[in-house]
């Protein structure tokens, strides 16, 4: 699959997720066949206001590429100004979040408050293009509610403002993460768009991928919450049904976070990816609360170490 002149090794897209896409996470995503991975959600003022925590999200490696920076805000001029930025780093696409339903976001007109204002969110589209050589990629949702679906109408906005693909979280912003993902919204924009269409929600195997792009046509898919404790879903084979074959990737994970995290003032997050590995099996709440309570980086090491049989 191709977006722009940037082209994927496979179909399956780490999807951005706050709080969880650091670099670590995505290399080692990237480590397990995912065609391409997003940084976290950028705020598009952090970065022209030059705040530190900001710019360090956009953290890379080569060994990452092709690599996505996705940025979030509802002003043109300022989002335009920040992909200038992000053009300045060795990022390969640019993506735009109009999908993001939490409230303190949406309540600032960013995100998928953006679904209710095609003139806004097109102004912007166009003021980033212009402003990068990157293609520039939209990640919006159904619509607003249920009685408003207008996915396939913003995809062809976003398609004529110069978008090289599109991602569609087939939720409305009612339906936050809860309720079902509606493939059929997908297959409507996959009709309505000749760009890339990528398909996101309720993906949690390789083989549920593989189903929505048959189902809806759509070129690609997007994996967010079903790749958290389950790096093997970009993989045919799935995550495997012990903690013997599953703490090699584990204690992989836990390597590229010493070697890319600030490990002291990010256990906590360290930690909560860590346990979701355990998800199903034996033993599971034990382990889990062992690493909880675990005071450093080495020690959650020693303590996997010493699971092995």
């Amino acid at each position: 699959m191709k977006i722009g002149p940037v082209t994927l090794d496979t179909p399956f897209i780490l999807a951005p997720l706050a709080g969880y896409t650091d670099l670590p996470f995505r290399l080692l995503c990237r480590e397990m066949k995912a065609g391409l991975t997003v940084s976290e959600m950028i705020s598009c003022h952090g970065l022209v206001y030059g705040q530190q925590k900001t710019m360090a999200m956009m953290q890379t490696v080569p060994e990452e590429r092709p690599f996505a920076i996705q940025l979030f805000g509802n002003d043109p001029e300022i989002m335009g100004q920040a992909a200038h930025i992000v053009s300045t780093h060795p990022v390969d696409i640019i993506d735009i979040n109009m999908g993001c339903p939490v409230r303190k976001v949406v309540k600032k007109g960013s995100g998928a408050a953006l679904m209710k204002d095609l003139n806004r969110a097109e102004a912007i589209i166009r003021t980033v293009i212009n402003n990068t050589e990157l293609p520039v990629t939209v990640k919006f949702r159904s619509g607003w509610t249920e009685s408003s679906i207008n996915a396939p109408e913003f995809a062809m906005m976003a398609e004529n403002a110069g978008a090289a693909a599109v991602t569609v979280h087939a939720r409305t912003w009612s339906q936050m993460f809860g309720g079902s993902a509606d493939r059929d919204v997908i297959a409507r924009v996959k009709e309505a768009a000749s760009i890339p269409v990528i398909g996101n929600g309720d993906i949690l195997s390789y083989e549920q991928g593989i189903e929505m792009m048959k189902e809806t046509g759509c070129d690609a898919v997007m994996i967010g919450r079903g790749a958290l404790g389950n790096p093997w879903v970009f993989q045919p084979d799935g995550r495997p049904e012990t903690l013997d074959k599953r703490l090699p990737v584990l204690l992989r994970h836990l390597e590229l976070a010493g070697q890319y995290l600030d490990t002291d003032r990010l256990l906590f997050r360290i930690k909560n990816h860590a346990a979701r590995y355990l998800s199903g099996l034996p033993g599971a709440a034990g382990i889990r609360q062992q690493i909880i309570q675990c005071p450093s980086l080495q020690e959650m090491k020693h303590l996997l170490q010493d699971l092995k049989t």
